[in-house]
């Protein structure tokens, strides 16, 4: 499937920095981001409210935390993150609006010059992303950049609905219908005029943190299926994984006055969420370990299939410096994400990483 070209090779992480028209504006203007990702959403919106979804960066040494909701919060010290967010509360269709706004202002281009493309992260049923494909697909004719979809199936912080991307059925069921309207826009099109004025998005899939080789191995095998599914003339949909969401299931507490024994401390939540446990996504400089060791690991087993081979991978988790470019880079990463660092510093942040790995 066809391949994203990210030059330089950096970007945003789908997160909520990237969420407004002056953010992803920003974001575009940037001479140092070679793709800009919107924040995820969904067709018809996601009820967010503030008070239960939220997000605080921390100290990884004695867990204490910002304010939460606080963009460019907290110490440097604090390059953890966690948050109980859910996705966007607005609708794809105004992300496709938004990047028309941007496309229209941009000037003409010199030779050899491309305009950084727009990854647009959504998520939904199966059938849900089918349509966000084929709006996307659609709107690629009216601006001047590449479009291409991220589809998440890996947010850990929707209750009652699992991340489909911890199981390979739930997956693959994702890429079939996804390989079904790809063909049923290239099928018309062969007997006449063979892809004539057709332009096909580039699909990824962004993934959890796995920690077991089963996990991975589940995943490898949708993809794999995927590309054998009829019809079998076309290969696997995915021209790119993005590795890795957030880590779920964690917890910050922090220490307070315990008022009907004034002589006592009791913990409580640092942050709220939908089900008032605090429970939520891990991410900046303690999920690094972890995401450079799924990067390793799927590049090592997309490597050994000929017909995986071509998927790149985004690398993504608590990269906030050139060294953290320089090891995702070395693990196989053919582009590298930021998410919490964007968060705590801004859009300066590429400057400070790309002028650092140039100067090396």
């Amino acid at each position: 499937m066809k391949a994203l070209t990210i030059s330089p090779p950096l970007l945003n992480s789908s997160n909520p920095w990237c969420t407004t028209l002056k953010q992803l504006q920003e974001l575009y203007d940037c001479p140092h981001t070679g793709a800009v990702t919107t924040r995820t959403s969904l067709i018809n919106g996601f009820p967010h409210d503030s008070s239960v979804h939220q997000f605080t960066f921390f100290e990884p040494k004695d867990l204490s935390a910002s304010e939460p909701n606080k963009d460019k919060g907290g110490t440097p010290e604090q390059s953890g993150s966690l948050n109980t967010l859910g996705y966007s509360p607005r609708l794809l269709k105004e992300y496709l609006e938004d990047i028309k706004t941007i496309s229209d202002g941009l000037k003409d281009r010199k030779d050899g010059e491309h305009y950084k493309p727009f990854i647009i992260s959504v998520t939904g049923t199966k059938e849900e992303v089918v349509e966000c494909y084929k709006l996307i697909t659609s709107h690629q004719k009216h601006v001047r950049m590449v479009l291409a979809m991220e589809v998440n199936l890996s947010c850990p912080n929707i209750p009652g609905k699992p991340p489909p991307a911890y199981s390979s059925t739930s997956l693959l069921s994702y890429l079939t219908a996804l390989k079904y309207e790809i063909a049923k826009q290239f099928e018309p099109l062969e007997y006449s005029h063979p892809h004539k004025g057709h332009t096909h998005i580039p699909i990824g899939i962004k993934t959890p943190p796995y920690t077991y080789h089963d996990q991975f191995q589940a995943m490898i095998d949708a993809l794999l299926e995927s590309a054998k599914a009829d019809p079998t003339h076309l290969p696997c949909p995915v021209s790119f994984i993005t590795a890795t969401n957030t880590l779920g299931s964690s917890l910050l507490l922090e220490r307070v006055a315990d008022h009907t024994k004034p002589s006592h401390e009791t913990f409580e939540r640092t942050i709220n969420s939908a089900n008032h446990t605090g429970i939520g996504g891990l991410a900046g400089a303690p999920l690094h370990p972890l995401a450079l060791g799924n990067v390793y690991t799927i590049k090592g087993m997309l490597f050994q299939l000929d017909a995986l081979q071509g998927i790149q991978i985004i690398g993504v988790g608590g990269v906030e410096d050139a060294d953290g470019y320089d090891r995702m880079r070395a693990v196989g990463a053919a582009a590298v994400g930021v998410g919490t660092a964007l968060g705590r510093k801004g859009v300066e942040i590429f400057a400070e990483i790309w002028d650092a790995v140039q100067k090396k």
